[in-house]
Formats: structure tokens, C-alpha cells, sequence
């Protein structure tokens, strides 16, 4: 079930006994979690009938045993096992549970950075009779459509420059970029567009020197703003590793061979081949005009070469911002 339907349905009042959340991406396990937390039961019916366990100092028996009470003036009895991965080897004796679980008991299991193994008996019977989510990591690509939907249910907009800017920074932590964009969003108005000068301000992104503006830079041939960014970067090698640039430059030039292999190149279908929005087509086709197939293909050969350097591989002397300077000219010249 959607972590979305799942909330809908809490909202409405509409309760299971069991809710397993799992998955690699804790965000969305935490949502409904937080949710069920300070919403089924109000403040005074907490205290006798709210529970919250820990995976690592707890057992299964002792779930059960809390599942199984009934509640104190209150409808509901809730538990709330936190770090429940911890609690994977005991699972088969929740079996017995599933079966027959207390009406009035709303049993929630936080199963967080990992998925069930499918095989099992326990795992087929919790996909079958408890509410079941799967929370999946998101892909980089997908991340600045992410932002762009979060702040759009809180009244807000943001430019497509900004909302890769915050992805790159921030990765793929959905947690982590809420954090931020919520901090953002405290000082500014509802119906706020959020820009690049905006996300410099209020969390410290450079606006001008980072790799996206790289990208680009490199894209177009602007051999002064790329050797400026570069330069930053190799001053600055805590904050932009040589590993993590090589990766993005590797993805920026795979999509510049995508882009040549691609017949149709209307902005839509380029945007979809891609997977990128189409606000940053332009910069695939300026960039497919300077760099042609062959270079393309000889650019991903240096970018490989220069990761394993980085890495100690054929280099035992020469450091990041050194390498990533030798790079960054063979690549445009």
C-alpha cells in the first residue's frame, strides 16, 4: 500500500491491527509512523496506552505480550516497535499473532533499511493480513521532481535550477532534504518561488560552484567559469570529493550519448529519454554539438581512468584537485 492511501485512510479513522513499514528509504516509514504516534490516541489516553519499543532492547515476546493487552479508557491499544530490522530473526514467532490479532490493538512494526526476504512464511502472511508498505530508495534523477512535489502540497514553488542544486547537495536522503526544506521554508511566504540565490542564503549551496554549473560550464565549452569552478572544488576537496564529481560528470556525459543515440529530439522526448526535466534539454543540445560521439566516448574512458587514479590506482602522488584539473582539460580539449 502507498504510504499516501495508508495516511488517507488514518485520517479517516479507518484502522488495521497490524502495520508493517519497511524498505530502504526510513522517510516514508517514519511519515506514517510519527502519524499513528500523536494522532490515534490523544494526550491523556497515551499514558496508559501507548506503547514504543526498541528492536535492539527488546523481543518478540514481549510485542506480543503488549499487542495483546487491552486498553484503559481509551478504544485503542498501540505499540510502536522502533528499529524492528533488529527483531528480522524473530519474526517467525509473530506468526501465531497474525492469526488472531487484538481488534482493539494497532500493532506497528518500523522494519527500516532493508526489505523482507519474500520466501518466508511470516513474510508471505504479513503482505497478505497486515497493512504492508514497501519504502523504496529513490533514484538521484528522481530526487529534484521530489522537491518540487513536496513544496508544491505546502504552497510553494521552486526553480528547476534550485531543486537540482538541492539534490546534488543534499543526495538522496529524503529525511535529510525535508529537514532542510522545511528550515527554508519557515521565513518565507506561502506562494514563495524559491530560486538559486534563495537556496544560497538559507542553506549554503553555491549558487555559481558546483558541479551541476560544471556540467554545464564544461557542456558549452566556457573554459574560464570551468577552471573557476574547479578551482573551487580543489580548495574545497572536504565538500566536493574528485569521486563524487567523477560520478556526476560520468552521468552527464552518458546522457550526452543518449541525447546522439536518441532519433526523436523534440524537447518532450528528449526530457523522457533522458529522465530529466525539460527546462535542461537546451543543455544536452549545446553540449552534443561541442562534444560528438567519438568524444563522448573518449570523455567516459578518461572519466573511468581518473576514478581509478583517485582511488590509487597507476598514482601513487598526484591528489584529487590535481586530477580532477588534468581531467577536466582533456575533457575539453
Amino acid at each position: 500500500m502507498e504510504h499516501r492511501q495508508i495516511i488517507a485512510d488514518l485520517k479517516n479513522k479507518v484502522y488495521h491491527p497490524i502495520y508493517f513499514l519497511s524498505g530502504e528509504e526510513a522517510y516514508y516509514i517514519d511519515l506514517v509512523a510519527d502519524y499513528i504516534e500523536d494522532h490515534i490516541l490523544d494526550e491523556n489516553e497515551r499514558e496508559f496506552n501507548q506503547t514504543v519499543l526498541y528492536g535492539k532492547e527488546t523481543d518478540m515476546l514481549t510485542v506480543i505480550s503488549e499487542a495483546k493487552r487491552y486498553p484503559m479508557m481509551a478504544n485503542h491499544n498501540v505499540v510502536i516497535v522502533k528499529e524492528a530490522q533488529h527483531l528480522e530473526k524473530e519474526l517467525d514467532k509473530l506468526e501465531s499473532y497474525l492469526e488472531q490479532p487484538t481488534p482493539s490493538t494497532i500493532l506497528v512494526f518500523c522494519f527500516k533499511y532493508k526489505t523482507l526476504d519474500g520466501r518466508k512464511s511470516v513474510s508471505k502472511k504479513l503482505k497478505k493480513q497486515a497493512v504492508f508498505l514497501e519504502s523504496k530508495k529513490l533514484y538521484d534523477n528522481q530526487i529534484p521532481q521530489w522537491i518540487e512535489g513536496f513544496l508544491k502540497n505546502k504552497k510553494y514553488t521552486i526553480n528547476p535550477h534550485a531543486s537540482a542544486l538541492i539534490a546534488e547537495f543534499l543526495g538522496t536522503d529524503l529525511s535529510k532534504v525535508a529537514n532542510e526544506l522545511n528550515k527554508l521554508t519557515i521565513n518565507l511566504p506561502q506562494g514563495s518561488d524559491i530560486t538559486p540565490e534563495i537556496v544560497e542564503q538559507n542553506i549554503g549551496i553555491s549558487k555559481d560552484f558546483n558541479s551541476f554549473e560544471l556540467n554545464k560550464a564544461i557542456g558549452s565549452k566556457n573554459v574560464l567559469k570551468a577552471n573557476q569552478i574547479v578551482y573551487h572544488f580543489t580548495k574545497n576537496q572536504k565538500d566536493h570529493p574528485i569521486q563524487m564529481t567523477i560520478g556526476i560528470l560520468y552521468n552527464f556525459f552518458t546522457n550526452v550519448l543518449t541525447y546522439h543515440y536518441t532519433t526523436d529530439k523534440s524537447k518532450n522526448n528528449v526530457a523522457a529519454a533522458l529522465k530529466i526535466n525539460p527546462f535542461f534539454v537546451q543543455e544536452y543540445q549545446v553540449a552534443a554539438q561541442n562534444y560528438p560521439i567519438k568524444k563522448a566516448v573518449k570523455i567516459i574512458e578518461y572519466l573511468r581512468e581518473y576514478d581509478l587514479k583517485s582511488k590509487g590506482v597507476n598514482n601513487t602522488s598526484v591528489d584529487g584537485g590535481e586530477l580532477l584539473k588534468e581531467l577536466v582539460f582533456k575533457i575539453i580539449h
